[in-house]
């Protein structure tokens, strides 16, 4: 594969205009009848020209175009250039099409125009796995399957339609519609045959092993819960700092699933609520967490927590601390990562006794920077490989899983304080188990734009371009608190109070107007985290961008990463929320 994409990129001049020479409409005639109404999303995969892709979004859709060839992609922004911008392009490839997976999204429609050939036959099991799980529930794959000689310089391999409809089968997809055609190009030792897939509409393979989890598995203590509702909420907030592996897996970093664990434990060991059943304690709660509980006691009691105390809040990817606070935190989540490892990772099984997350340990023995929760600390501690179906699972319905588990957690709490003898408060245990983020906090994205405001070329809204005033300026959260919890630097953004409390309010931004403001958030991020003066925020906006998007794939993302980044999040949280969303009316 490597090869072909090093040919193409050699002759993407040279092949360009024999591509756009033929009329994408008529190209794909054989799969008008089969696409879905639109804005259904379709993911173009190996783009080439963006000839099709180019053509789906002039019929509505929404598009992701995948293509591997620089050359190739150059070719089709500057061929569609009106479509340039609405198109979302990914550099990636088969067979493992790992950026894409990474996104978090699936496709009402996978495409393939003249691909399938440039996959090697020993690796077409694994790439025809990976389409699938890009395809929503009764989703559509189409291809186009070239019946003609082997090119090696091309990377073109035998394929046929026969083969593809054995992997189907495999699968448990139907086969909709086959037929052949002559080429579009001239060629008489080339024909192509075309396939139309439908994946069944269920998608849901992992729901009842999760809520086998949940509600059936044994359970002494409240760990297993805490174990998928951390994954969970890593699924929805940190998605970003997963990745794909081979073998079917995501691989999680311990540190992080620790992080979240401690997040959620520290509220209830605070109230005294009881999380074993017995009076043994908790593994993981050795003099770090009960310096973090007693904090969080004395601060829910309205008590002096001290110069030193840890605020819950702070317990999040990018923080940074004093070194005496630092050496706190750190060794609480290593005791928490240690405890996860041990018991409910290594008891959370299939029937056949295999682990559904087993444990992974990391290649190097690097920390990141000593007084910081980065990504290299949080992956020092090794990985929790979580099955794909179970993460796709916790992305896409993770906002029905995680109260189903708070749920059990608490009726777990109350037989606990029954066996032991003592009253329990279900409210106070409601309090306790909701998840608190510093997302409202948006006092350093309001501090600098007060200072902007004053600065030479002033402070404008992002969604208007209107300059702002002090007294008439909202810090906006860009994805809606109500959609989608994130207090992230990279999310906080100036906006005129009325257009931000009487037009927007809890609506996502459409992506004309999104891509229309590209200008002014950029800026807004250049001049406000990365041009302060202060060398703490711009490694923060980093962090926090490369935890929550999962489309960043850069180690050291520029602004221009992290808006691309941003647009597929907007993707995500439309089609997987139905938000409603604003265009700037």
């Amino acid at each position: 594969m490597s090869d072909s994409v090093r040919w193409y990129d050699a002759h993407a001049a040279e092949l360009a205009p024999r591509y756009e020479s033929v009329s994408p409409a008529d190209l794909n005639s054989w799969l008008i009848d089969f696409l879905p109404a639109a804005p259904a999303l379709v993911l173009d995969v190996g783009a080439g020209t963006g000839r099709d892709a180019a053509w789906f979004h002039r019929r509505g859709f929404e598009v992701v175009a995948v293509e591997p060839s620089a050359g190739m992609r150059e070719e089709a922004k500057a061929r569609h250039p009106e479509e340039a911008d609405r198109i979302k392009w990914v550099s990636d490839r088969l067979p493992s099409l790992s950026a894409t997976i990474r996104l978090g999204v699936a496709a009402d429609v996978v495409f393939l125009g003249a691909v399938w050939m440039h996959v090697r036959p020993d690796d077409r099991l694994r790439a025809f796995r990976k389409l699938v799980s890009l395809t929503r529930s009764g989703g559509l794959i189409a291809m186009s399957i070239r019946r003609g000689p082997d090119d090696a310089d091309r990377g073109i391999a035998e394929a046929t339609v026969e083969e593809v409809e054995r992997l189907a089968r495999g699968h448990g997809l139907a086969v909709l519609h086959v037929a052949r055609s002559a080429d579009r190009l001239g060629r008489d030792d080339v024909s192509w045959d075309y396939v139309v897939l439908r994946l069944p509409a269920d998608g849901t393979d992992a729901l009842p092993l999760l809520r086998h989890v949940i509600l059936n598995d044994d359970k002494v203590s409240t760990y297993k819960l805490a174990l998928l509702r951390s994954l969970c909420r890593a699924a929805d907030a940190c998605s970003g700092m997963a990745s794909e592996r081979v073998d079917g897996y995501f691989a999680v970093p311990l540190g992080l699933v620790a992080l979240i664990w401690l997040r959620l434990y520290v509220p209830l060991l605070a109230r005294g609520l009881p999380q074993i059943n017995g009076t043994s304690n908790l593994g993981f709660a050795k003099e770090p967490v009960r310096r973090l509980v007693a904090a969080a006691a004395a601060a829910g009691n309205g008590g002096d927590v001290g110069a030193r105390a840890i605020p819950l809040l702070d317990l999040r990817v990018g923080a940074a601390f004093s070194e005496d606070e630092a050496a706190t935190v750190r060794a609480a989540i290593r005791d928490a990562a240690n405890t996860i490892r041990r018991m409910p990772a290594n008891f959370i099984t299939y029937d056949d006794g295999r682990q559904i997350f087993p444990f992974e340990p990391a290649q190097g023995r690097g920390t990141g920077r000593e007084t910081a929760l980065d990504a290299a600390f949080l992956e020092s501690f090794g990985y929790l490989m979580v099955p794909r179906d179970v993460w796709r699972a916790l992305q896409r319905f993770g906002a029905w899983i995680e109260p189903s588990i708070v749920a059990e957690w608490i009726r777990m709490m109350e037989r606990y304080s029954g066996i032991r003898g003592v009253p329990f408060d279900v409210g106070a245990a409601a309090v306790a188990t909701s998840w608190r983020e510093p997302g409202r906090d948006v006092l350093v994205a309001r501090r600098r734009a007060g200072e902007l405001l004053g600065a030479p070329g002033g402070l404008h809204c992002v969604w208007s371009g209107k300059r702002l005033k002090a007294d008439s300026f909202d810090v906006d959260h860009c994805f809606p608190w109500a959609i989608w919890p994130c207090g992230d630097l990279w999310n906080l953004m100036p906006a005129d109070r009325r257009i931000n409390q009487d037009r927007k309010r809890d609506r996502l931004v459409s992506e004309d107007l999104l891509i229309g403001a590209r200008g002014r958030i950029m800026e807004w991020w250049e001049r406000a985290y990365h041009g302060a003066g202060d060398a703490a925020l711009p490694v923060r906006f980093r962090s926090e961008a490369m935890a929550s998007l999962p489309a960043v794939f850069s180690a050291d993302p520029s602004t221009d990463d992290v808006f691309a980044a941003v647009r597929f999040q907007r993707l995500r949280l439309r089609r997987d929320q139905q938000a409603p969303e604003w265009g700037g009316g």
